[in-house]
């Protein structure tokens, strides 16, 4: 089994750029079954979940081909399945975008429940209610998610909870419906945004994305398109939260800043400096800690909030700051499970039903650890660059779903890290 082997008290120090976004690459890979024509995907990350991804197409027929680093092509027009088996997605909770986009296409669809990180409940009511709502029949049996409509018709969705996943399946499903589709309380994620622009690019017509109110007029046919993802701002967050945690200096290139608010605003909050450029080329952010750093309360919110993918990351920041910080998690439940880690390190933390209670401590001591999720993962490798002596982190296949080159990135940056056997 490979882990990471982690010798921490490293300052990170000098430049790192970021990948494409792996939100983003999962809602627009499915949407290029939409045009029934060759599509190329740009600037994606390379990344477990991509590959995955472009396995599952392969896997109904799909010809897909990674041309070069970060580029995939897809040509759908040889689906010859609408079957996604349990095999193809156990492990991959992004496939039910193939619900959307096959009943998009095709009228029908049949996707097996999907897995993923377990970091608690993430029911697809709300995807099943659009597809109602779309004139689709849906049904669950022998563990699949069954959808069939021949005849798809525009329809107002509201949406109990702004679900990301939920407004991008509605989206993929009602660009090719007849008439006009209103989805209301919509997610306004930045990946949203970008789905948006690629069905757009491909003839559909997507209008409000990023706000809460999302009007889609359905087309008959789509066509294909070049198109280049978005800078993931999870990974930037990262990088960013990682800077301040070992007092570094890191200037993270090819970020879009707006999209990082949330995350500069408590850093700033907590001591550290951060500062928007432009090189000309590419927007950029740096961060600065040269300073001790201080609690900070933090609530996780939908965007434009504090991001839940980027709670975990801060949990392990904050264990080493100055006076007592607060993180209460709206979003998921089940989302403190690196606690108990970073407590092994020396961390004082106490759950309290959906908040964490932090006393800050000078520092953590390595040890052994295992990620227990994705963002967990990366939280365990920022409190082992942070800590003293050496960590060794286990389970680093859930880190490789999110994260291009981490280790690489890191090492670039001054990290004594090391993937092992």
């Amino acid at each position: 089994m490979e882990h990471y082997i982690v010798n921490g008290g490293k300052r990170l120090e000098g430049s790192v750029t970021i990948s494409g976004a792996k939100n983003a690459a999962l809602a627009i890979i499915p949407a290029a079954i939409l045009a029934g024509e060759s599509c190329r995907i740009d600037n994606l990350p390379q990344i477990e979940d991509v590959r995955l991804f472009a396995n599952i197409l392969s896997g109904i027929g799909a010809k897909t081909e990674f041309v070069e680093s970060g580029s995939l092509l897809i040509d759908p027009s040889t689906i010859n399945t609408y079957d996604v088996t349990a095999d193809m997605v156990s492990s991959f909770r992004a496939s039910y975008y193939l619900l959307g986009a096959l009943l998009g296409r095709y009228g029908r669809a049949k996707v097996a429940l999907p897995g993923g990180c377990t970091i608690g409940a993430r029911p697809i009511d709300l995807h099943i209610k659009g597809f109602r709502a779309l004139g689709a029949k849906v049904c669950i049996e022998k563990g699949a998610v069954c959808v069939e409509g021949e005849r798809l018709t525009g329809a107002e969705i509201y949406l109990d909870i702004a679900s990301v996943g939920a407004t991008i399946n509605i989206m993929l499903a009602a660009v090719r419906a007849e008439g006009r589709t209103v989805i209301v309380n919509a997610a306004k994620e930045p990946y949203i945004v970008d789905l948006a622009n690629f069905l757009n690019m491909m003839g559909a017509s997507v209008k409000g994305a990023g706000t809460d109110t999302i009007k889609i007029s359905g087309k008959k046919k789509l066509h294909g398109r070049n198109y280049s993802i978005i800078p993931d701002m999870m990974e930037a967050g990262t990088f960013m939260i990682a800077a301040a945690a070992t007092g570094g200096d890191v200037v993270i290139n090819n970020v879009i800043p707006t999209h990082l608010e949330a995350i500069s605003a408590k850093l700033m909050e907590a001591g550290a400096s951060v500062e928007e450029g432009d090189d000309g080329r590419d927007f950029y952010i740096r961060v600065k800690a040269d300073k001790p750093l201080r609690s900070v309360n933090i609530k996780t919110l939908p965007y434009p909030g504090f991001p839940t993918d980027l709670q975990q990351p801060m949990t392990a920041l904050l264990a080493t700051a100055r006076g007592t910080s607060i993180i209460t998690e709206t979003l998921f439940e089940d989302r403190f499970k690196h606690v108990s880690e970073l407590c092994r390190m020396g961390a004082d933390i106490r759950v309290r039903g959906q908040s964490a209670v932090i006393d800050g401590r000078q520092g953590l001591d390595g040890t052994r650890l295992y990620a227990s999720d994705l963002r967990a993962g990366a939280a365990l490798v920022v409190a082992a660059l942070a800590a003293s002596g050496k960590s060794d982190i286990y389970n680093i296949h859930y880190i490789d779903r999110g994260y291009e080159r981490f280790e690489e990135k890191l090492r670039a940056l001054g990290a004594d890290i090391e993937r092992v056997e």
